[in-house]
């Protein structure tokens, strides 16, 4: 008798996105005239830039010919792409990061979500709240949740309100934990941590053998330079941090799918018997034996983004992005909604009217407005009462989309 992983019948039947999507078909449906616009789920609408495109026809090309052909690549990443990445996000900024600590994978998504493999179930984990849902539900899969109660709060995990009572800035946990999950620039409140606070996560890692998985997928859209853009410019934080990051959000390659994970090689866990354990030959052994490495074309488009002209392109979609996001910031604050974020992040936090819950506002946003958010709630208990507005849509809809709220 074959007996299924019971954590999976743990988590909720319907992945967020996946009820967002539910609505809007229903709504659709019942009102096919309705022009609805799209703010909800964090896809770009702006093509890939020239210079990536004109990477793939390239590879492509190559594809065709024996002498150029390529067929399995190296799991971790191809020199290439690694290198670019070293050179202009890591040694372009004086960081010492090096090739072999790069992992180059199919997205950011799936690397967090995969990074639990090379960690014991017995590990406790610490998440802000609210959070990329990806960090809850793959804990809960691996077994390291516990169980869910009526609100979806799971006994095992630790949670770190972020709100408006402390500036969206996380408090130090007050239990032992072992792993911590930060996102900075955040997703879903668009907030961010100066070098300091970061600096102060780094130094309780470093004095009580805790790893930080941080997410910096959105780090190209900071705009203040007291942000950092990775947490390696943090003293010590190659000590304790595994970094990841996207090519989705930075240049549009929400389905070319390219991300990339930096473990470095100073990082240490304990095996059961308290042997210490470098995680960069972990991690590279559950990625070579899980993954077959990105496709080469698409690696090549990721390298052509740190050309002259892909930098110059990828600024351009980043800063059409940011202009999004400041329309969407500066017309709800007209309209005389509480928000954060917007300013480094593509995201914009917003609370709703005082007595609608997150899912009562959404659907009054989709029903009466035709507009698409993500309803706080479901980013975790200290999400509920807001929603979050994407800057990803075009700029005609972004404009059209806030006039509506005026009205």
């Amino acid at each position: 008798m074959a007996h299924i992983n019971d954590n999976f019948i743990k988590i909720p039947a319907t992945y967020l996105f996946s009820e967002i999507a539910k609505r809007v078909t229903q709504h659709k449906e019942a009102h096919p005239e309705a022009n609805i616009i799209r703010m909800g789920i964090g896809d770009v609408s702006l093509p890939l830039p020239d210079a990536a495109v004109d990477a793939i026809i390239k590879a492509a090309e190559e594809q065709r010919h024996a002498e150029t052909f390529r067929g399995y690549g190296p799991e971790q990443g191809y020199a290439f792409l690694r290198d670019a990445i070293v050179a202009n996000d890591y040694a372009a900024r004086g960081l010492d990061i090096n090739a072999d600590e790069i992992f180059v994978s199919d997205g950011a998504k799936s690397d967090t979500g995969n990074i639990g493999d090379i960690f014991s179930v017995n590990n406790r984990v610490a998440i802000t709240d609210p959070s990329y849902p990806v960090y809850v539900d793959t804990n809960a899969m691996g077994g390291r949740a516990g169980d869910p109660n009526e609100q979806n709060v799971w006994s095992n995990l630790v949670y770190l309100p972020c709100n408006a009572e402390n500036n969206f800035v996380p408090q130090l946990p007050t239990e032992k934990v072992d792993i911590i999950y930060l996102c900075y620039p955040n997703n879903p409140t668009g907030t961010t941590l100066t070098h300091s606070q970061l600096q102060v996560w780094v130094d309780y890692a470093k004095a009580n053998n805790i790893i930080i998985l941080f997410d910096a997928a959105y780090e190209a859209f900071i705009t203040e330079e007291n942000v950092p853009r990775s947490i390696y410019e943090i003293d010590g934080a190659k000590e304790v941090a595994i970094e990841f990051r996207s090519f989705s959000k930075t240049a549009g390659f929400t389905g070319t799918r390219c991300a990339y994970t930096v473990v470095p090689k100073q990082l240490f866990a304990f095996a059961s018997n308290g042997e210490k354990i470098a995680l960069n030959a972990l991690w590279n052994r559950r990625h070579s034996t899980k993954f077959n490495g990105t496709s080469y074309v698409v690696q090549r488009a990721a390298e052509a983004t740190y050309t002259p002209e892909g930098k110059k392109q990828v600024k351009e979609l980043i800063a059409f992005y940011t202009e999004n996001a400041r329309i969407i910031r500066q017309a709800l604050q007209k309209a005389g909604y509480t928000v954060f974020g917007g300013v480094n992040a593509p995201y914009v936090w917003a609370k709703a009217p005082e007595g609608m819950s997150s899912w009562e506002y959404f659907d009054f946003l989709l029903n009466e407005k035709n507009i698409v958010t993500t309803p706080g709630a479901g980013f975790g208990l200290s999400g509920e009462g807001f929603v979050r507005f994407s800057a990803f849509s075009s700029r005609e809809a972004t404009i059209e989309a806030m006039k509506r709220l005026e009205k």
